[in-house]
C-alpha cells in the first residue's frame, strides 16, 4: 500500500485537490484597488473608472473582493462604484497594503476538492511566492496577499516549493481548462537569462510543481508571446481556454509587423497539442489589434486578455477594427454568458489589462 501523507507534507494533488477552469462557477472575483500611479504614468487619473465598469460588470453575477490599502481607498471606490452604478452590497473591501494591483499574478490562487455528492467541495489556496516578475523591486507587500485571504476566507494554505526553495508563478502565466491540460510559454519560464523567476530549475523540475500543487497532469508549451508585455511571455497575452477541449490562440496577419513570427511560432506548435486524454485541441484563430503606442512604447494590447466572470467575459477593446471581430468570434465561443467590450487603451499602458487585474475564487 502506498505511505499515507498527513495534511502537512501531502501536496494538494495528493489529497485530491485541481485548479478549476476559469469559466467554472465563481464565488467572487478578487481585484485590488489601484494606487500606484508609476504604472500608468500621465494616465493614472482614469484607471480608477476603468475599474468601475469592470466591477460594474462582474458584480451582476458574482461578489467583489477588494484589496484596499486604508479607509481612503476603500472611500474613493465606493465613490466610484456608485457613480456607475454598482451594488455596493456585492463589494466585501478587504484591508491589505499593495504594492501594485495586478491580482492575477499577486492574488490567491484556488485549488479545489470533491468531497461526495452529499458534501460541499472544499477550497484551499496556493501561494506561489510571486517576486515581481523577477524585474521590480516592489513586491513584498503583494506577496503576502494569498496568505491574508487564506486567513480572512479559513482556507488552508499551500507554499508551493521545491527541494524546500518557495517556487514561484504567476497566474497570468499558466492557462488550464479544468481537466488536467494546463499550458505556458517557454519564454516566460524556461529562458535561462531573462525574468528568471526560479534560478536553477529547468523544464522537469517546473513541471513537477505544477502537476504537484495544481493537479494537472498535462503541460503544453508554447514559445512567445506579443511585444511590449514586462511579463517576458505571459500566456494570457496569446492562448486562452474557452472550454474544456477549444483554444483562441492569436496571430498577426501582417507580416511586416514585429509580432508576426514569434507568433506564427506558436501556431506551429499548436498543431502537435494534445489534451489530457489524447485528442487534440480546437483551435480558433483571435486577430491582434493594430499596433498601439503611448509614449513611443509598444503596449502588449491583446484581445486574448479577457476575463471569464458568472455574468459575462468581459474583452478589451483598443479603438481598433478588429474589436468587433475579435468581439463576435468570442460570441460565437460563448453561448452561455453576454460577450463585452471594455475600452482598455488606457489600461493598457500598464502593460496588462482585464485578465492581469482579476483573479477568480471558485464556487
Amino acid at each position: 500500500m502506498p505511505i499515507k501523507k498527513n495534511d502537512r507534507t501531502a501536496k494538494p494533488a495528493e489529497l485530491g485537490y485541481r485548479m478549476p477552469a476559469e469559466w467554472e462557477k465563481h464565488e467572487a472575483t478578487w481585484l485590488g484597488w489601484p494606487h500606484n500611479a508609476s504604472d500608468w504614468p500621465g494616465k493614472f487619473e482614469v484607471i480608477p473608472w476603468v475599474y468601475g465598469e469592470m466591477v460594474r460588470k462582474i458584480s451582476v453575477g458574482e461578489n467583489v473582493r477588494l484589496l484596499v490599502r486604508h479607509q481612503r481607498d476603500k472611500d474613493f471606490a465606493r465613490r466610484v462604484f456608485k457613480h456607475v452604478g454598482v451594488d455596493l452590497r456585492k463589494i466585501q473591501f478587504v484591508t491589505h497594503p499593495t504594492n501594485r494591483g495586478w491580482t492575477r499574478d499577486t492574488g490567491p490562487i484556488f485549488v479545489m476538492k470533491s468531497n461526495g455528492r452529499k458534501r460541499k467541495a472544499e477550497a484551499a489556496i496556493v501561494h506561489f511566492h510571486f517576486n515581481g516578475w523577477a524585474k521590480y523591486n516592489n513586491w513584498r507587500k503583494d506577496t503576502k496577499v494569498p496568505e491574508t485571504a487564506a486567513h480572512l476566507l479559513r482556507k488552508k494554505l499551500f507554499h508551493a516549493e521545491h527541494d524546500g526553495k518557495p517556487f514561484v508563478i504567476e497566474g497570468g502565466g499558466m492557462e488550464l481548462n479544468g481537466r488536467g491540460t494546463l499550458i505556458s510559454t517557454e519564454e516566460c519560464y524556461l529562458h535561462p537569462k531573462i525574468q528568471v523567476r526560479n534560478p536553477g530549475l529547468g523544464k522537469v523540475e517546473i513541471e513537477c510543481v505544477l502537476k504537484d500543487y495544481l493537479g494537472v497532469s498535462n503541460i503544453l508549451w508554447l514559445a512567445k508571446g506579443p511585444k511590449g508585455d514586462d511579463t517576458h511571455g505571459h500566456i494570457d497575452d496569446i492562448c486562452r481556454f474557452v472550454n474544456a477541449k477549444t483554444l483562441v490562440l492569436v496571430r498577426e496577419r501582417n507580416s511586416k509587423d514585429e509580432n508576426y513570427r514569434p507568433l506564427a511560432e506558436n501556431w506551429d506548435r499548436i498543431t502537435e497539442f494534445r489534451l489530457e486524454d489524447g485528442s487534440r485541441p480546437a483551435v480558433v484563430e483571435l486577430p491582434m489589434p493594430a499596433p498601439l503606442h503611448f509614449d513611443g512604447v509598444r503596449l502588449p494590447a491583446s484581445y486574448a486578455n479577457f476575463y471569464i466572470c458568472n455574468a459575462a467575459v468581459i474583452v478589451p477593446t483598443f479603438n481598433d477594427p478588429n474589436d468587433r471581430v475579435a468581439l463576435g468570434i468570442l460570441r460565437e465561443l460563448f453561448k452561455d454568458r453576454p460577450v463585452v467590450g471594455i475600452h482598455a487603451v488606457d489600461l493598457v499602458w500598464g502593460f496588462g489589462s482585464l485578465h492581469c487585474l482579476t483573479q477568480q475564487q471558485p464556487a
